[in-house]
């Protein structure tokens, strides 16, 4: 029996220090009852109980850490390009670019080092804004569905789009939106299940093609049946002169 007791105190032990970590806290205390000084070279005086009591100033545990600035030392899309400096906040940038390496401290060394400069335009790879091109591939995965009416005469025209867009999910300005080269009209239920693409322009400067299709929509009676996953079935260009530039366009997975 006493073997077995020095096995689990030994046991627990082991599982105490393994589980203990250490924590770095500093408090910054002021003692309420000042100890008076001794004269030089004479005896010290023996301190009391009121000497040991403290308050508290300042617990560095709860204070907000100013933010840091850090350099990326590669693009990052989404992020900025080498030499960008950034203002972020502690835990983030040691979490998702010091840590990882993305990123090093903005020390006047490596500023010089990557000839950062705070204030010049945070640009992408090749891109107007460090943003196009996760935009282009978000776009360039979408597929538009145009609802017009079945009964009632249309024109398809930016607004359509821009309103399309805006149900999805996107803000995209009519100015920003080119149409195909031919006038699309309807109600035409030969447009259903026929796809085509509209070019839409980021920044002045970039361009993607979103693929779309239109759907006639009514009530009752007249409504046509949905189609389930329909987005993820190839259909039948309706412009032909498009129809190689959609097999370009990826499908949603």
């Amino acid at each position: 029996m006493l073997g077995l007791r020095s096995v689990i105190s030994n046991a627990i032990t082991t599982a105490s220090n393994v589980f203990h970590q250490q924590t770095r806290n500093t408090f910054i205390l002021k003692r309420t009852n000042p100890f008076p000084l001794h004269k030089k070279g004479g005896r010290p005086k023996k301190m009391r109980g009121r000497h040991f009591v403290y308050d508290l100033v300042e617990d560095t545990n709860i204070t907000k850490k100013p933010d840091i600035k850090v350099i990326l030392n590669q693009f990052i899309d989404g992020v900025g390009n080498e030499g960008d400096v950034l203002t972020l906040r502690p835990n983030q940038a040691y979490r998702d670019y010091l840590m990882p390496g993305l990123a090093v401290y903005a020390s006047p060394e490596n500023m010089e080092k990557y000839k950062a400069n705070e204030n010049k335009p945070k640009i992408g790879d090749n891109y107007s804004s460090p943003y196009v091109h996760r935009t282009i591939g978000c776009l360039s995965r979408v597929v538009l569905q145009i609802t017009m009416n079945k009964m009632e005469p249309w024109v398809l025209e930016p607004w359509h789009i821009s309103a399309s867009f805006r149900k999805s999910g996107f803000v995209v300005p009519e100015h920003a939106i080119e149409m195909p080269p031919v006038q699309i009209k309807g109600p035409d239920l030969s447009l259903q299940d026929k796809e085509f693409y509209v070019t839409v322009t980021i920044n002045n400067t970039e361009k993607v093609n979103v693929r779309c299709r239109i759907h006639h929509w009514a009530t009752g009676v007249d409504r046509l049946p949905w189609e389930e996953n329909h987005w993820k079935k190839p259909k039948e260009a309706l412009i032909p002169e498009q129809a190689s530039e959609l097999e370009k366009i990826p499908l949603p997975p």
